[in-house]
């Protein structure tokens, strides 16, 4: 990827379909807390959105270090997806109403209304990806060959690679 505007553009094709994610925050202790999330489905423009309740544990954790991962699997697909970013808690009615959807009522009983309704915003610095473009035939060959000769299963370049999005750091 030779540019920001272009990592982004492969990060959004990569995740667009993947519905849920699992979000890594890092507790006051030091540890990792991974939960599963519902990204908001609209065209990834460098963050990420999900619904959150203001009071939750993943907010008190990311208010004590706002580095957070976000993993993302299509094993269907063979499409793996690691994203570091900064999160921010938002609170802003128009983002609420923008990306809301009424099955989000069994979260948050009072809808839009709900005082304890606010949005996760990551912003996303760094992002790894494993996508297999070949098919399961392709692959199956490939591990057959790599079991056949004793040789490790080598992937492609394109089947890795890094993507930086933006700058933004967090001391």
């Amino acid at each position: 990827m030779n540019t920001s505007q272009d990592a982004i553009k492969k990060l959004g094709d990569l995740i667009k379909d993947i519905k849920f994610a699992m979000l890594t925050t890092v507790g006051s202790d030091g540890t990792l807390h991974s939960r599963p999330m519902t990204t908001q489905q609209q065209e990834f423009d460098g963050d990420l959105w999900f619904f959150t309740g203001a009071d939750s544990l993943k907010v008190e954790e990311f208010q004590f270090n706002r580095h957070v991962n976000v993993s993302y699997a299509n094993p269907e697909d063979q499409h793996y997806v690691s994203v570091s970013g900064i999160a921010e808690l938002v609170r802003d009615p128009a983002k609420n109403k923008e990306l809301w959807n009424p099955v989000y009522k069994a979260w948050f009983p009072k809808g839009l209304d709900d005082p304890e309704l606010a949005l996760l915003k990551v912003k996303v610095t760094d992002a790894e990806y494993w996508d297999t473009p070949s098919g399961k035939m392709v692959q199956l060959i490939g591990f057959v060959k790599a079991l056949a000769t004793g040789e490790p299963y080598k992937a492609s370049k394109d089947e890795h690679d890094k993507l930086h999005i933006n700058d933004e750091r967090v001391a």
